[in-house]
């Protein structure tokens, strides 16, 4: 198994018990790809490498198979995530789907303080190092990300169950490892803010069709990677 570059336990946000420490570690070097997919899950390595007891880290676990980030089989035990060229494939379709839906909602439901706010959290993202410099898209998560608030902002409480909690890290994890395509970056950008104007001017269809094409876009991309 690849050991996490991530090691020290110390650090732990305030209020955060060790299992969410752990949970938060572990999450952070599989959606980068430091654990790489695939590789087999050892108790043991990793409890020696988070230097905690066995019951913190299966509780961490656990929650990551909740996220679809860690897979357990009989007779092989857990390993992290590894889709298939077609189950990658299946998992853009949802998201395309799904997150059109989002954004049509979002033009009738989001309010213009709360279009403000995304217009600002682009702002910050094309001030992102790795983003002027071509190396990838911003990759902040939760309330920073774009895809993430476009969900919250349609107000179905469904959608946001799937899309921001039980798919979201799987998602994001196949978004960051492949988002260094060279010239996509700056194209996935300038197709955010196309879709930021369609819900600011309430076109739900147009932020539907923007936000499909965009995802669609992106799966192809990814395809073209996958042998």
């Amino acid at each position: 198994m690849q050991k996490p570059q991530i090691l020290l336990i110390d650090g732990a946000a305030e209020g955060e018990t060790r299992a969410e420490h752990v949970l938060r570690l572990l999450q952070t070097a599989i959606v980068k790809g430091e654990i790489a997919p695939g590789s087999k899950i050892s108790e043991t390595e990793l409890a020696r490498a988070y230097g905690i007891s066995r019951g913190p880290l299966r509780e961490a676990l656990h929650r990551l198979e909740g996220q679809k980030l860690v897979v357990r089989a009989p007779h092989v035990g857990a390993r992290v995530a590894e889709l298939s060229r077609q189950e990658l494939s299946e998992l853009y379709q949802i998201r395309e789907s799904l997150e059109g839906l989002a954004c049509r909602l979002a033009a009738a439901r989001m309010r213009p303080e709360d279009v403000d706010e995304l217009r600002a959290v682009l702002r910050e993202h094309e001030r992102d190092e790795a983003f002027q410099a071509g190396r990838g898209y911003y990759q902040q998560e939760g309330d920073f990300d774009f895809h993430y608030r476009i969900v919250q902002g349609s107000g179905n409480g469904m959608l946001i169950r799937l899309l921001c909690d039980e798919l979201y890290q799987l998602a994001r994890m196949y978004r960051i490892q492949y988002s260094a395509t060279p010239n996509r970056p700056a194209q996935a950008f300038a197709e955010h803010h196309r879709i930021l104007d369609a819900i600011a001017d309430g076109d739900g269809e147009l932020a539907e069709l923007l936000m499909r094409r965009h995802i669609r876009t992106s799966r192809l991309n990814i395809e073209r990677q996958i042998p």
